[in-house]
């Protein structure tokens, strides 16, 4: 709420971002990465926690007002309130009291309530088998009712239960456990359980004599009375009550007649005699309901749309669970929390406490999930649930502290029953937090890593935040709400639900009172309520409890019955309250004999009867958390133990796939499963199951194996990953990859040149797909296993093709657009069984001009890219929305990825960053350019540049570029999740030089039989194996760049010598293999599960691909075609 209220100042509402190397911020960076790399540990907290706080719930709560243990609240608002005498209220009850002592705690003596019972017939008369129904003449002479000798008959007339009239009365008392009779007292041998088994006993009145009102300083044990300090004598009349007039009179009285056995004291702290108190029973309205329904309504809603928007299919409903688990972990714990402290929660009810919390706890939960889905997608768990704690963390905690300290100042200057509620509010809070850095951040990093919210996290298109210095020009706040350009989340609605609600159910104690008189009250300008809980004890006589305490603590069953007698048509009553006189035994001993227990008795009968269970409860629940998530996760305990090392936090990884061939792997294919095709010179076609550990086969090598014809021109891999591809000079050949059974063959036209495409038409209703053979002659050639006779179709006849992109989608026609050795540019379009093409007349066309093509299958676009300039044109209209301009381009190097792309309700595509990446040509430096929307909330549209567009679209003319250079690339490309890796020979001089005498010293070698490993130099360095890999990522405001050797100083992979790195393909989401030499390296960038259709998933970030498939499309289609020069 801060960050709003600051706004004209800072001109943004977002949260301060420090820097990565800010020591606060890497400290929670580093937990996170903690506790998502010891998820196992962090969740065993939790929930031990959890259940340390839980299982005494039960024990320490009641409903039934059972003395000794804390009440839950009900759905009534109730309360007991001290109220300044300047408000000038009639009291609507007069209330007085003698307090009889004994010895400490002694009060249940035989002796001690028999001389209270004498002191009680002394101020009103005999009392024995009191009943003022039975002794109530027909015509009671009241004439003399102010005088001392008022009769039992007189006294009895005025009694509340003979009708409420200014002038009834009644009595309380704890010798009505007896009938006031002396006899029944003498008789009874165990005065305790008759005190224990009639706590529920009616008076004439029908107000329950219960131990809070009749017995002070109690001790309980089981909940079980054991010993009390003071009998509770209270007289309650009304102003005119004769009764009361005469107790007055007989208790001065009685400090002259009875001082040789009793010593009297007049309570009176601050030297007055009486208090105001006004004691409310207000059951929960209709109106209440109402609003309660609906804000939970409203909570539910909200939060079914922001899970929905999250887009979590598979973890959607474990999400949920995960966050109501969480809040009601926290809420319990609180509850626990306040029991032990003695924190009265029974005051306001119960449907209150938890949509307070539920709207703060959201704020810092979904806070924490958006900054996962911002954090790469490629990345290992660890480093961003780390990055993504790192980033809302501090934020999380300043959000909870900004809470504490407006809720402690509210605790202060409200009625005490909602003061209550933020005590508990504030409780909840803390727990809260503890609970999102244990519970939810190991549960959010098992989904992660389990890709179920990964996927969701994938697929999201969620902006980064701009810091202040992108906004251009100051603005007001009203006019950036209004523009959208302010998000009105909940860092401040979970803050205003708070206030609103303590304003509420502050003002349900207001009654009917001004709104300027119930504020005035608020900020203590005139308070109404007055705090007594600090009012002292008579330290003369060590009370075990004081007066004002005593009363503080009386039930509200009791309030509503007393409310029920002298205002049986309201929900409250205003009594004024006269100081106690007490009175002591002579001889007592009033030495504090015990101690005041710091906790209620509830807690130290849990202690004494509940502490094995208890233990072994924690015990068994610990155990069973260990073994489900063994069980949910052993797959994953076993590859982080494998990790393991100081390399664990490491993103990049290489993994080596040796002894498949003898000679130079010469081609490459993958598919996103795992599933790579690898061909050597020493005319091996292998299989490697990179999700199975590099388990492999060889093609072929069964008897009944058709002979294959070398050369292999081309392979590929359909979508589903069901069958292989491979082009031969005269036939394609088709593997079955599921059943590893060679399909049928299909018969091409002779050509022993590679082609420029070659790639699966995805179509459900076939077994196998058509293939698209695109040849350098202009020919697209479609061949299906079905039909004897390919399909051919010349695009151009005049000039060769040098570039081609391809769209391709289930249910749509394939597209193919491609550019001749002349410079021209033209698309052919599928129409059944035939093509047509069209000429495409985008930008400058030169004579000669090299052209090349880049489709971009999620958007349905395609790059037309030339040596300066890069046009985006429509599939549809061939128009170029835009054109950017670009270094000088080295042919065929370019690549592109963006996020993922929406629909604006205009109806076009929009996107919030796009980026080109390709080599200089003249310096051969990789160039990185980025677009992005000038403003927050905008988005990269579409659509055209002639028509009208929307406030929340950027046209590309405005676009915000940012560029970055990397230095030496090597072999690189880009990953779908947008992340870039390459593999370099490492920049050192002493490299460069060892490079170059080894490459002199390769020329002078004749053959390749002396290629193998020869004796390493003295100083240990091979040249050969001086390569490095990178990795680059960029999203947002965060820049990652990674470095790792690609071969390991301690392993022998067995490979030959190379001076040049062998065909570079994609494999799932997050990995590349690279041909070196005779071994496969397979890179992989975090965690990589290599599932089907996953590996093209739009995440942070997609490059273009050779598919138009909106939902998981593959990159086998569009993948450059890999072909062999060597066979």
């Amino acid at each position: 709420m801060i960050w709003y209220i600051l706004y004209p100042f800072r001109g943004t509402t977002e949260a301060p971002v420090l820097d990565e190397t800010h020591p606060i911020r890497a400290a929670f960076a580093r937990y996170g990465r903690y506790a998502a790399s010891h998820v196992v540990t962090t969740l065993l907290v939790s929930v031990a926690v959890a259940a340390v706080l839980i299982y005494p719930f039960p024990f320490l709560y009641t409903t039934d007002f059972v003395s000794g243990a804390s009440i839950l609240p009900e759905y009534a608002w109730t309360d007991t309130l001290p109220l300044h005498d300047r408000n000038r209220v009639e009291p609507d009850v007069i209330m007085r009291s003698i307090w009889v002592h004994g010895n400490y705690f002694q009060a249940l003596n035989r002796n001690v309530l028999l001389s209270a019972l004498e002191l009680q017939d002394e101020l009103l008369g005999p009392t024995i088998n009191f009943n003022p129904k039975r002794h109530i003449a027909e015509n009671p002479d009241v004439t003399n009712s102010t005088s001392t000798d008022l009769t039992p008959f007189q006294r009895d007339a005025y009694h509340v239960a003979n009708g409420l009239t200014n002038e009834s009365w009644f009595f309380q008392s704890p010798l009505q456990y007896w009938s006031c009779s002396a006899d029944r007292i003498e008789r009874d041998n165990d005065i305790i359980a008759t005190a224990n088994e009639r706590k529920s006993q009616p008076t004439s009145v029908n107000v329950t004599l219960r131990h809070s009102t009749v017995f002070s300083g109690k001790r309980f044990q089981d909940r079980y009375l054991i010993a009390a300090d003071a009998l509770v004598i209270t007289l309650v009349h009304l102003r005119d009550s004769p009764v009361g007039r005469l107790w007055q009179e007989r208790v001065r009285g009685l400090k002259d007649n009875m001082a040789d056995k009793w010593d009297i004291f007049d309570y009176s702290p601050s030297g007055r005699t009486s208090e105001l108190y006004e004691f409310q029973f207000r059951p929960i309205s209709s109106q209440d309901v109402l609003l309660l329904g609906i804000a939970y309504s409203l909570l539910l809603v909200y939060f079914l749309i922001t899970l929905s928007k999250l887009r979590a299919v598979k973890s959607k409903v474990g999400l949920m669970v995960t966050v109501i688990a969480q809040i009601v972990l926290a809420i319990l714990s609180s509850f626990t929390i306040c029991a032990i402290l003695k924190i009265d929660l029974s005051r306001i009810p119960r449907l209150g406490y938890p949509v307070v919390i539920f709207c703060m706890s959201l704020e810092n939960i979904f806070r924490l999930i958006n900054a996962v889905i911002l954090t790469p997608s490629a990345d290992s768990t660890g480093n961003r649930i780390g990055q993504a704690f790192g980033e809302t963390g501090y934020v999380a905690l300043f959000s909870v502290t900004q809470n504490l300290v407006l809720l402690g100042i509210l605790s202060r200057i409200v009625s005490p029953g909602v003061s209550a509620f933020c005590t508990f509010a504030a409780i909840a809070l803390i727990f809260d937090y503890f609970y999102l850095s244990t519970f939810f951040l190991s549960v959010l990093s098992v989904d992660v890593r389990r890709t179920e919210l990964s996927d969701a996290l994938a697929k999201a298109s969620i902006r980064s935040q701009q810091s202040a210095s992108d906004i251009q020009s100051r603005q007001t706040w009203m006019d950036a709400v209004l523009q959208g350009r302010i998000a009105m989340s909940t860092r401040i609605a979970g803050t205003i639900i708070m206030l609103g609600f303590v304003l509420i159910a502050q003002w349900h104690f207001f009654e009917n009172e001004s709104v300027a008189r119930a504020i005035s009250r608020l900020i203590h300008i005139s308070p109404k309520y007055k705090d007594v809980s600090l009012s002292p004890s008579l330290t003369e006589v060590h009370q075990g409890r004081s007066p004002a305490s005593w009363l503080g603590l009386q039930d509200h069953e009791t309030a509503r019955e007393l409310i029920h007698v002298v205002k049986p048509d309201a929900f409250s009553y205003i009594a004024r309250v006269f100081h106690p006189t007490i009175f002591v035994l002579k001889g007592s001993d009033r030495k504090l004999s015990v101690s005041e227990p710091w906790f209620p008795p509830a807690v130290y009968d849990f202690v004494r009867h509940q502490s094995a269970s208890f233990v072994v409860t924690i015990l068994v629940i610990a155990a069973a958390v260990r073994l489900l998530m063994n069980y949910l996760l052993w797959d994953e305990l076993a590859d982080s133990a494998g990790a393991g090392g100081t390399d664990a936090e490491s993103l990049l990884s290489v993994r080596t796939l040796n002894r498949g061939h003898a000679l130079d792997v010469a081609l490459l294919s993958a598919c996103s499963d795992g599933h790579l095709v690898s061909i050597g010179l020493d005319r091996v076609i292998r299989i490697w199951d990179i999700k199975a550990d590099g388990n492999n086969y060889v093609l072929g090598e069964n008897e009944h194996s058709p002979i294959i014809p070398f050369p292999i021109l081309a392979v590929c891999i359909d979508e589903e990953s069901h069958w292989v591809a491979l082009l031969t000079s005269r036939k394609v050949l088709l593997w079955n990859l599921l059943e590893r059974q060679w399909g049928p063959m299909i018969r091409a036209e002779p050509d022993r040149h590679k082609p420029e495409a070659f790639f699966f038409v995805p179509d459900d209703s076939v077994k196998i797909p058509a293939l698209i053979l695109i040849r350098r002659d202009g020919a697209i050639v479609e061949l299906r296993a079905e039909q004897e006779t390919p399909n051919s179709y010349i695009l151009t006849d005049e000039s060769s093709l040098v570039s081609v992109g391809s769209l391709a989608e289930k249910g749509f026609p394939a597209q193919v657009m491609a550019s001749t050795r002349e410079g021209e540019v033209r698309l052919a379009t599928q129409e059944g069984s035939s093509w047509t093409s069209t000429a495409v007349n985008v930008g400058n066309l030169k004579d000669r001009e090299f052209v090349s093509i880049q489709a971009l299958p999620e958007l349905g676009f395609f790059l037309i890219i030339r040596s300066h300039t890069v046009d985006l044109v429509d599939s549809q209209t061939l128009r170029a929305i835009y054109t950017f301009k670009v270094d000088p381009i080295q042919p065929k190097s370019m690549k592109c990825f963006h996020s993922r792309p929406r629909k604006m309700r205009c109806g076009s595509v929009a996107l919030w960053s796009f980026t080109l990446a390709y080599l200089n040509t003249y310096t051969r430096d990789l160039v990185v350019q980025t677009y992005s929307p000038q403003h927050e909330g905008e988005s990269l549209c579409f659509c055209d540049p002639d028509s009208p567009t929307r406030k929340t679209c950027c046209p590309w003319q405005r676009a915000k570029e940012s560029r970055r250079v990397i230095k030496n690339p090597g072999l690189w490309d880009a990953l779908p999740s947008g992340i870039m890796v390459g593999i370099r020979r490492k920049t050192t001089t002493k490299s460069h030089t060892e490079n170059y005498q080894n490459h002199q010293a390769l020329q002078q070698l004749n053959g390749l039989r002396r290629r193998h490993h020869a004796t390493p130099p003295a100083n240990g360095h091979v040249p050969q194996d001086n390569w490095e890999v990178w990795m680059f990522s960029h999203f947002g405001k965060q820049e990652t760049w990674e470095t790792l050797p690609l071969c390991s100083k301690t392993e022998d992979d067995g490979h030959l010598f190379v001076t040049n790195l062998g065909p570079m393909v994609r494999v799932g989401r997050a990995s590349l293999a690279v041909g070196l030499s005779n071994v496969i390296k397979v890179i992989m960038v975090g965690n990589e599960r290599f599932e089907t259709g996953d590996d093209s998933q739009p995440g942070d970030g997609m490059p273009a691909l050779g598919s138009r498939r909106r939902k998981g499309p593959s990159t086998l289609r569009g993948r450059p075609t890999a072909h062999c020069s060597h066979c």
